[in-house]
């Protein structure tokens, strides 16, 4: 069979950059060159250019490999016809790149939010992963919750800010609701930058200020007195396959974005340290979820497990992390699945639908 050609898309405007940079290399050092043609295309951090960089990205350095490689300035185009990437610049016609499937890799805003992803949907290319309406609704934690919660899977209770209202009348009467401590956090906004712990009612003003830095909207929610557990759930033809549920363990303060990517005060322990009945439901409510919200292909689904044993769905990742220490593949290693064999799967299943 002829091989499939798919655009990898990484990097991207958001802060999540270097992430991106990691997840996408480690992704395409595991790709069968044997059923898929790879072609890399790096969206730069400041100008947002798209840039096809030579295959075999490799995973030590690659931010310093990206800035003395080769490149060719491309754009997508909307149209049906080309279905594919046009190459800019020089004095030459006009060429094209045909693709026959895109895999983005761009974590946080213009990239996880569905933007991208409408892109290629306009185009007529298909996206592997979670399409552009789905993606923009799980990027958007409030809609999430709404969607999950009519699936009968509940969520934290939380309140809703928004800016305009906040600059007008301060932090408004009900915002402390929810108890304290609790957190405030950006709507639309991942790895959870932008997100406060607030231990009082006068600590409000700041931690609003700071979600707003990121959003319009801002959620003040209860804090779960308990753990966060995940799911990694990957798509095969009409199965959705988990991994095995992972924990997150505190020292103290919470999961922000240093404390994901240095675990300095905090660990990972996969399987999860939790009964064999709570692993089945929490399974079980991400293959619930992952269908409410219309994901698609492969995401990571995470919940906070309360002292008492509820469940309450957090947020999910419809780009999860991908490097070999990220959560998706450790999860889905520790239920007898290879880096490569998830990285393959998850191509397969995005050129076949």
């Amino acid at each position: 069979m002829k091989r499939k050609r798919v655009a990898v898309l990484f990097g991207g405007r958001s802060s999540e950059y270097d992430v991106s940079l990691e997840t996408a290399a480690a992704f395409m050092a595991h790709i069968d060159r044997a059923a898929f043609e790879v072609v890399p295309v790096w969206v730069k951090r400041g100008s947002g250019a798209w840039n096809i960089v030579p295959d075999g990205v490799p995973v030590e350095r690659v931010g310093e490999w990206l800035e003395t490689a080769s490149r060719i300035r491309v754009a997508l185009s909307p149209d049906r016809f080309t279905r594919g990437l046009v190459m800019l610049g020089g004095r030459r016609p006009l060429r094209t790149v045909q693709i026959d499937a895109a895999l983005p890799l761009l974590h946080g805003r213009n990239g996880e939010d569905g933007t991208v992803q409408g892109a290629f949907e306009l185009a007529g290319i298909p996206v592997v992963g979670c399409g552009a309406e789905c993606s923009a609704l799980c990027m958007d934690k409030r809609l999430a919750h709404v969607v999950a919660g009519a699936a009968g899977v509940p969520a934290p209770r939380s309140v809703l800010v928004r800016r305009r209202e906040f600059e007008c009348a301060g932090v408004p009467d009900g915002a402390a609701s929810v108890g304290f401590p609790c957190f405030v956090k950006p709507v639309r906004s991942g790895s959870s930058i932008g997100i406060s712990l607030v231990e009082r009612t006068s600590e409000l003003e700041a931690a609003l200020e700071l979600a707003f830095e990121r959003d319009d909207e801002a959620l003040v929610e209860e804090r779960v007195d308990g753990s966060e557990v995940g799911v990694a759930v990957l798509e095969r033809r009409e199965e959705l396959v988990c991994g095995e549920p992972d924990e997150i363990e505190l020292a103290g303060g919470f999961f922000d974005f240093h404390e994901k990517y240095s675990l300095e005060t905090s660990s990972i322990h996969v399987p999860a340290r939790i009964p064999a009945p709570d692993r089945e439901r929490v399974q079980e409510l991400a293959r619930r979820v992952f269908r409410a919200l219309g994901c698609r292909g492969f995401a990571r689904v995470d919940f906070f497990r309360a002292a008492d044993g509820r469940l309450l769905f957090n947020e999910a990742n419809t780009i999860p992390g991908f490097t070999a220490h990220s959560r998706f593949p450790m999860m889905m290693a520790a239920a007898g699945w290879t880096f490569g064999r998830a990285v393959n799967e998850i191509l397969a299943e995005g050129v076949r639908r």
